[in-house]
């Protein structure tokens, strides 16, 4: 796509996957403007400009303003292998706070199910800023007429804010377990895989109802077909909400006697 003479604004927007309007944008504020013209007045850019384009990108990913892009980019300070540093920097820090959203929703998701009692103030406190009350009558339209919904409204009545704080940290230790499994590529039908999914149903089992196989495998189903879970544990791990179904159905055919 360079012709010699540099990159044409349609080739560059097809390669940074960007709208030629966006380039256009860039150019008439500032931001980007190419180093190079036709004797038409067409605009060429050349690899540095790409470079800048580059960098600007992953800056508007990060929720930067444009000028507040501008401002970082212009600074002759800052050098282009420091502009990396600060953006591998910025995006860890994006990656944790994703990953304790992700904790906060699954954990918000489960009180969905279980039906808590805590104030809404503790409510937001422990399940993070995204819960919402109402996702609690729609799991008792789903699951109220059931024996399960009915322990965990008696069971969880008597919880107060320190138990569910318990619960949120096995939660958390549990969850940071099966990233740990899944990344290093342990098999969902192995043993450590079932034994992590046999410690996801204890956990239901301890501290909500009685979680059986065949409730669990329902549970592992919900993991795909409710965009919501799948989310989570998407953003914990690509891949993992596959995997933790699979290791969950293995499980319960290992421990519960096949498949349902």
């Amino acid at each position: 796509m360079d012709d010699g003479d540099g990159y044409t604004v349609g080739a560059v927007a097809r390669i940074a996957k960007v709208t030629v309007r966006t380039l256009h944008h860039y150019d008439g504020i500032g931001l980007l403007s190419p180093r190079g013209r036709t004797p038409a007045g067409h605009r060429r850019y050349d690899g540095a400009d790409l470079g800048r384009l580059q960098r600007i990108l992953f800056y508007r990913e990060l929720g930067f303003p444009l000028e507040g892009i501008a401002a970082v980019l212009d600074d002759d300070s800052v050098s282009p292998s420091e502009h990396l540093r600060r953006q591998h920097r910025l995006l860890t820090d994006r990656i944790e706070h994703l990953r304790k959203l992700a904790a906060a929703v699954e954990h918000a998701m489960e009180a969905e199910k279980m039906g808590i009692r805590l104030t809404p103030e503790e409510k937001f406190e422990l399940f993070g800023e995204n819960y919402r009350e109402e996702w609690e009558s729609e799991a008792e339209q789903r699951w109220g007429d059931t024996a399960a919904w009915a322990e965990s409204q008696r069971r969880t009545g008597g919880y107060d804010k320190a138990d569910w704080e318990r619960i949120k940290a096995e939660a958390d230790a549990l969850n940071a377990r099966l990233v740990e499994a899944f990344t290093a590529g342990e098999p969902a039908g192995g043993g450590r895989a079932t034994d992590l999914a046999e410690a996801h149903r204890q956990h239901i089992r301890d501290n909500f109802y009685d979680c059986t196989y065949e409730i669990h495998r329902g549970i592992a189903g919900m993991y795909l077909a409710d965009p919501r879970f799948t989310e989570v544990y998407e953003a914990l791990a690509p891949g993992l909400a596959r995997w933790l179904h699979d290791a969950m159905i293995a499980n319960a055919d290992l421990r519960g006697g096949g498949p349902a």
